[in-house]
Formats: structure tokens, C-alpha cells, sequence
């Protein structure tokens, strides 16, 4: 080998690596190829693991199994070896990983872009990473590259340790105004600002124990649906980063673990440009969008599930002072169409979630089915936040 090639191959190796993505309004999804199987794929770094694609997808037989840990429970679901991992131009060495082959759900509905599955923290996790949302692309750096040489300014950049907690996620501290602090993580696949737990607020006293929120909806997690409402928090330090007031969505079931309490999720991190070095323990943030707060999301205060033995979508719950609850819709109200789009055939939490709420101010007609008489409603979306 000459010299002149072993330097250009030494450069090449120093030489950061951009891989672009595609942003949505509640994530952003990346073209990769797994097992030789091209697929674009959601980027969750609440996920632990590699990859996560529908078992309808062949990317190779079933090779073993994995247990998956959400906000509320775990599941056991068949893997595959990863052979091989790209991800545009940039080679992920495999080793070690594998494909999660979980029950198919409707991505492409809920990121609003066509989607197969998720990419989780295991792909970037021996690489340091920027995931850069102001130009919607990862650049992977030379493990030269070392962020603790930087000195943020704490007013648009921002160095934050990692806790040592969770080996396969990345955990930081977000602090009360009485100074009391969270462990939550950094969290790309949450479509929320942030996510909490009931118990995790009333142990730092951010919630009063025992007290029930006025408004609630459902949310869906991986082990089944829960109830959970929007709540305003205000002067919380988040990662390092002041923020005078957000709308959090909280949990109404204690944490899977005692040593996490949520996640931060896309609606806070897609004003940064983030750059990752797990191996050093450290996280820079760029405030980019000059954002930090949230817009509290538009409600109807109804929460609907299909019922899979009656194979029907039922209201669930609606709740008092809503604009659910002041147009006459009621619990037990079969749901037949959101903006005339029948709904007949199964339909996940998250995807009826989705299509109920919205922009505040924006409207929606739906229509019910109540002791076999068709009712029709014409709703307006409203904040619906718990103080």
C-alpha cells in the first residue's frame, strides 16, 4: 500500500459522515438497510435496541427472543441476527445486534410519512452522533472528536453529563423549581414535549397525592392502553436548559422501574442539535429554532379503543367541561367516523389518538352510534391542561 493511499484512507477515517433524515411532525424517520432489506425506519432512542420492524418483513428467520421495557410493562417478542447494517452511506458494525420482529402497526399513519419500523440507540450508541434537526441530518464523528472540550455558554449551548443509570438509554437529570431533580430520557420516538409518570411528579411535588386530574385522555404504549393528561409545568430545568413553561404528557401508572421518571421527547429535542457521545458520558445541545416551550395540544376530551370482542370503537371516557362532554357525546357511544373516515375495521390507540386531537381552534365531526340511533357532532378543539 503507498503512502499517499494509507493517508487518504486515514483521512477518510477521520472524516465526519452525514447520513440524511426525514423530518415529520412527531419524528423523523431514516432510510437504512437491514440484512441487505431496505427500510426507512422511525429513530427512537427510548428504544434500547437496534432495529424494531414489523414481523410482516423479511429480514431472516427467527434467530431469538427479546424482552422490551416501555413507560408502563415489558413484552417478549422473536429477534434476528443483523448481518448487516447501513445506514445511507455509513456502515454500522452489526455485532452483537438484532432485528426486533414485533406485531405490525400503522407507522406510516402516524408519522405521516411511509415508515416500517423504529431505529433504536443500539445503531449510534459506539459512534459519537449528532442528530442535526436544523438541516435534517446524523453526521457521525471520528472517536477523536471529543465535545468535552467545548465550553457551552448555557443560553443557546448547553454540555449535560449522563446519569449512571440505564445502560441502554440515555438518562439526564431535569430539575423542579424548588430544586429537586427527575431521571428522564433523552427520547427521539416520544411525539410528546415530555412524559412523566403520577408518582414520579408526587414524590418531587409537582403533583399533590391522591388528587385526580379534571381532564384525561388515553394514551397507547407497547403493553396496552393507559390514561394520561396534559399538564403545565412551569420554571422546570430540562437537560440544563431553563424553560419557564411546557405541557407535559403524564402517566397515570407508576414507572416500570423506580430509576426513571419519563422520557423528554421530539417536541423539546427538535430545537437542538444534538450530539451524543455515550462512550464519554456527554451530551451537547445547540438551540437552533431559539424554541424551548411547547403549545399545549387541541383535545375533545373523548377517548375512544376498539373493542375487539364486539369489533367496534367505543367512547371510552369523556371528560366534564370538555367539548366532548358540552356537544352531548357519552361513554359507552359507539365511534363510526372522525371527518368521515369510517372506522369499522381495527384501529390502533394511537392512530384513533391522533385523529382526535389537533391545532387548538381547529374542528372535527364525528359520528356515534348510541342504543342504535346515529347522532352527529361538530367539535372544536380546545387546550385541555391540568394546572
Amino acid at each position: 500500500m503507498s503512502i499517499f493511499f494509507a493517508l487518504a484512507l486515514l483521512h477518510l477515517s477521520q472524516s465526519p459522515v452525514e447520513v440524511p433524515f426525514k423530518m415529520g411532525e412527531d419524528a423523523l424517520i431514516v432510510d437504512a438497510t437491514v440484512n441487505g432489506k431496505p427500510v426507512s425506519l422511525m429513530f427512537d432512542t427510548g428504544f434500547g435496541g437496534a432495529v424494531d420492524v414489523s414481523n410482516t418483513i423479511d429480514v431472516g428467520e427467527p434467530t431469538g427472543k427479546m424482552t422490551l421495557r416501555d413507560f408502563v410493562g415489558q413484552m417478549e417478542v422473536n429477534t434476528v441476527k443483523i448481518k448487516t447494517l447501513k445506514l445511507g452511506t455509513k456502515s454500522i458494525d452489526p455485532a452483537g445486534m438484532e432485528a426486533v420482529l414485533a406485531p405490525p402497526e400503522d407507522y406510516s399513519f402516524v408519522y405521516g410519512t411511509h415508515c416500517d419500523g423504529i431505529m433504536g440507540l443500539e445503531v449510534i450508541k459506539n459512534n459519537i452522533t449528532e442528530i442535526n434537526f436544523e438541516h435534517q441530518k446524523f453526521i457521525f464523528y471520528p472517536s477523536t472528536f471529543d465535545i468535552t472540550t467545548r465550553v457551552p455558554d448555557n443560553k443557546k449551548t448547553f454540555l449535560t453529563k449522563m446519569l449512571p443509570v440505564g445502560a441502554n438509554s440515555v438518562e439526564m437529570s431535569v430539575r423542579t423549581p424548588e430544586g429537586k431533580n427527575l431521571h428522564m430520557a433523552l427520547d427521539t420516538g416520544n411525539a410528546f414535549y415530555a412524559t412523566s409518570h403520577r408518582d414520579s411528579l408526587e414524590k418531587v411535588g409537582l403533583w399533590e397525592s391522591g388528587k385526580e386530574p379534571k381532564y384525561t385522555t388515553m394514551a397507547g404504549v407497547a403493553s396496552g392502553p393507559v390514561v394520561s393528561w396534559d399538564k403545565k409545568m412551569k420554571d422546570m430545568t430540562i437537560f440544563g436548559v431553563p424553560v419557564s413553561e411546557s405541557t407535559w404528557d403524564i402517566i397515570d401508572l407508576p414507572s416500570s422501574t423506580a430509576d426513571f421518571d419519563g422520557t423528554v421527547g421530539y417536541q423539546f429535542l427538535k430545537n437542538f442539535n444534538i450530539i451524543i457521545d455515550y462512550s464519554r458520558r456527554r451530551v451537547w445541545l445547540e438551540n437552533w429554532s431559539g424554541k424551548v416551550q411547547n403549545e399545549p395540544p387541541g383535545q375533545l376530551g373523548v377517548s375512544a379503543v376498539y373493542d375487539n370482542r364486539n369489533r367496534k370503537v367505543r367512547i371510552y371516557a369523556v371528560a366534564p367541561g370538555s367539548p366532548g362532554d358540552e356537544a352531548g357525546v357519552k361513554k359507552g357511544d359507539e365511534l363510526l367516523s372522525i371527518d368521515s373516515l369510517d372506522l369499522s375495521g381495527v384501529i390502533s390507540l394511537k392512530k384513533l389518538r391522533k385523529m382526535l386531537a389537533g391545532p387548538v381552534g381547529t374542528k372535527v365531526k364525528i359520528a356515534v352510534s348510541r342504543d342504535g340511533t346515529l347522532k352527529r357532532f361538530e367539535l372544536e378543539r380546545k387546550p385541555l391542561v391540568n394546572d
